[in-house]
């Protein structure tokens, strides 16, 4: 018997292989049709103003918070319960990143741990959705423009997820998405950037294309300087078939999520909460170990059978952040410890995945 994998694009070749073979045969490989029609697809899909395409969310978030203006000395308020690229791209503009600590049941940011961070250096803060779960970040955007400090929002694994009603991609002053083999939205590697704001939209319009606004004569007028960060046609085909059914895959994970709900609990095991007025797109379907169980060793014990993974880090605890600004988190670190990922795509055997974790924990349905 195979090992169930921990996640599956849902993505098959049929679905793209008429628009590969229309592009092998032009030879247009990238800057064509299907990029501008994926770019203004995800604008559309999330009600923003604007829409730009990346190479991955690092290198989104990375210009999001140089469209910011973020620099040498500033500080970045972040979610401390996330992947090192969060903090990463504040480390290497020269700003400092100071580790907020996040709910135990949504994991995310919490309002009155950001009220208290913000000072004269802070300029920005960069609101994490958990695991794709985005349950607090209206209140946080509210912090943030009672304080007049933007608010970049790490939706690199919300595709899809709402809050009150609005999209991911429509409330923080940027937003950056992934789209690598993990999300719900797969292109291999790839991201995007959305933003309201028409000064951000028209800076980044000028970065993405190597600084270059408009011509002079039958040359390009490069105005600044600029990036690649393109992302190619073959990964804009795979994109747009993706986004187009992205409604139908939330609702499915969703499904999904409510039968492991009600199958692990009895054991002990709980999952990440989400605000009554959000929908949440199930990027990952974490949940907190039962007490007395080794996340470790669970993890171990249920290799062969069922691929899982942490849920993820706790940045301050890294062993680079910790040596240099010490101001460990103790929520994020417990989180980092005790949380589990479980399988979480179209199709997968929830049953068979139960029977595992049961046989692994050494519990029956009563505890």
């Amino acid at each position: 018997m195979s090992q169930i994998r921990l996640i599956k694009p849902d993505i098959a070749f049929d679905e793209v292989e008429e628009e590969f073979r229309d592009i092998f045969a032009t030879g247009i490989f990238t800057r064509g049709t299907n990029v501008e029609a994926f770019r203004r697809e995800v604008a559309e899909f999330t009600g923003a103003a604007h829409a730009f395409l990346a190479t991955s969310a690092t290198t989104a978030l990375w210009l999001g918070l140089k469209a910011l203006g973020v620099g040498r000395g500033d500080q970045v308020i972040v979610s401390d319960f996330s992947f090192p690229a969060s903090a990463n791209v504040i480390e290497d503009l020269g700003a400092a990143p100071v580790f907020a600590d996040v709910d135990p049941a949504t994991y995310n940011m919490r309002p009155e741990v950001l009220d208290a961070l913000i000072g004269p250096r802070t300029r920005a803060v960069m609101f994490v959705d958990a695991l794709g779960n985005p349950t607090g970040l209206g209140r946080i955007k509210e912090i943030c423009d009672a304080h007049g400090v933007p608010l970049i929002e790490d939706a690199a694994c919300a595709i899809g997820s709402s809050e009150a009603g609005r999209r991911c991609g429509s409330i923080a002053d940027v937003t950056c998405f992934s789209f690598h083999p993990r999300k719900l939205v797969c292109t291999g590697e790839g991201g995007a950037i959305t933003t309201d704001r028409d000064d951000l939209a028209e800076w980044l319009a000028v970065k993405l294309a190597h600084g270059a606004q408009g011509s002079k004569g039958l040359v390009l007028d490069f105005v600044d300087y600029g990036y690649n960060f393109r992302l190619p046609e073959l990964a804009a085909v795979m994109g747009r078939k993706q986004l187009a059914k992205l409604d139908a895959i939330v609702a499915d994970r969703n499904a999904i999520r409510d039968r492991y709900i009600e199958a692990l609990g009895p054991l002990g095991f709980v999952p990440q909460t989400v605000g009554d007025d959000v929908t949440y797109n199930v990027q990952s379907l974490v949940f907190t170990v039962p007490d007395g169980v080794d996340r470790d060793e669970l993890i171990l014990r249920l290799r062969g059978r069922v691929e899982t993974t942490i849920g993820t880090y706790a940045l301050s605890s890294t062993t680079y952040f910790a040596g240099k600004y010490d101001n460990p988190q103790p929520v994020a670190a417990q989180l980092e410890a005790s949380t589990i990922t479980f399988p979480c795509f179209s199709g997968v055997d929830v049953d068979a995945v139960v029977d595992a974790v049961r046989d692994a924990v050494g519990r029956d349905a009563h505890g």
